[in-house]
């Protein structure tokens, strides 16, 4: 009995072996000879390292070294003006309309509400059929809404002003990831959407016929935020995610075309400059960091040794002078974009801060937290 025991584990043993010597001969097939996967990592490790080094020459001055003639930013004063009180659960998503007054935001209670942010009315509320979801946007033309997060799908709801409207029964399911969807935005019409999953990879999609267009392969675990270039003709995007790195992507092509891998931990939000010319990073190391596309690197980083907890949400005001933060310790740090310094914090949620987004005329700002609310400050 125990001789046929041992001579039973043998077979599963021997089969493994089999399995794994397969899996090193179809890895290594197609490699030269005196090539190994071993020899081929260290080789693209050095020439990383090559990179780094070609790209620390041409790091000539820090930004606040030349920023040290800017004149400082005198007395700065903001406040919460309006609280936004309606979801039963961690409100983890928002974003304006572009007629500066509506909100929408999306929440751990599977709620999707858009807001009248000058009334704080509800003008439209849509249940999702799933908890936590994780992202929500506004189409440019303000008559749609898109929406998803644990149901791995992209849908959008046309909005209308009919009395009794039934969202639901418009609901158009556009994207199909096969993870959680982490984030979506609509390009420059209400044609296409962009999104971003737990699966790693992005994707760009047709509204109409919810055809996939085009989709981005790099990052080498969940991707967590995008962001869209400003420019009318600017065709490419900027993603982030667990894999601590940030990428620029060609939408045309499908292609990464600039990769930064400076943060310490996941990359939690991702925002253009207003010029288009540079890009701002949130990550769970508690910094937020500034990449300068033409300059191919990062000219800053903005953290404190009393700031511990991680950024979870970053954006620009409209001059580009100031970078709102939030953070995991209920805070909103604004810094100076250029002298790298803290100009003030604001107080005012009671859980940690998970989404934050400027008006698009500058004139205040909204930030989410998993207290429940949305805050706008100006």
């Amino acid at each position: 009995m125990c001789r046929s025991g041992t001579g039973g584990e043998a077979g599963p043993a021997a089969g493994l072996e089999t399995t794994g010597m397969l899996e090193q001969e179809m890895a290594t097939e197609g490699l030269h000879e005196n090539e190994t996967l071993a020899s081929l990592k260290s080789e693209a490790e050095s020439l990383k390292g090559k990179l780094e080094e070609e790209r620390a020459k041409l790091h000539d001055v820090e930004l606040h070294q030349v920023a040290e003639r800017v004149e400082a930013l005198g007395q700065f004063v903001m406040k919460t003006r309006r609280t936004l009180k309606g979801h039963g659960n961690k409100v983890l998503c928002m974003d304006w309309c572009k007629d500066k007054r509506r909100i929408v935001s999306s929440s751990q209670d599977g709620k999707v509400i858009v807001w009248d942010s000058f009334t704080t009315n509800k003008e439209h509320a849509v249940t999702m059929p799933c908890t936590w979801v994780m992202a929500c946007a506004y189409a440019p033309s303000g008559c749609a809404i898109a929406c998803g997060g644990l149901d791995n799908k992209c849908s959008v709801y046309p909005l209308t002003f009919e009395k009794n409207e039934n969202m639901a029964a418009k609901k158009k399911s556009v994207a199909m990831h096969t993870n959680y969807l982490s984030a979506c935005s609509f390009t420059n019409s209400d044609m296409q959407i962009l999104t971003a999953s737990g699966d790693g990879t992005c994707a760009l999609w047709d509204v109409e016929s919810g055809q996939l267009l085009q989709s981005f392969h790099g990052h080498g675990a969940d991707v967590l935020c995008l962001d869209l270039a400003p420019s009318e003709t600017g065709n490419t995007f900027v993603s982030g995610g667990c894999d601590k790195k940030a990428m620029v992507w060609d939408m045309r092509s499908g292609q990464c075309v600039q990769s930064f891998e400076t943060h310490d931990s996941d990359i939690n939000s991702v925002r253009y400059y207003p010029s288009g010319d540079a890009f701002a990073s949130g990550s769970d190391d508690a910094t937020c960091r500034l990449y300068d596309l033409r300059a191919d690197r990062e000219v800053a980083i903005y953290s404190k040794e009393s700031i511990i907890f991680g950024a979870s949400s970053v954006d620009f005001s409209l001059s580009g002078r100031l970078l709102f933060a939030g953070y995991n310790d209920y805070t909103i740090n604004v810094w100076d974009v250029l002298k790298g310094s803290r100009v003030s914090i604001l107080f005012g949620h009671e859980n940690r801060v998970s989404t934050l987004r400027v008006s698009p005329d500058g004139t205040a700002f909204c930030s989410g937290s998993w207290d429940h609310t949305l805050r706008i400050w100006a």
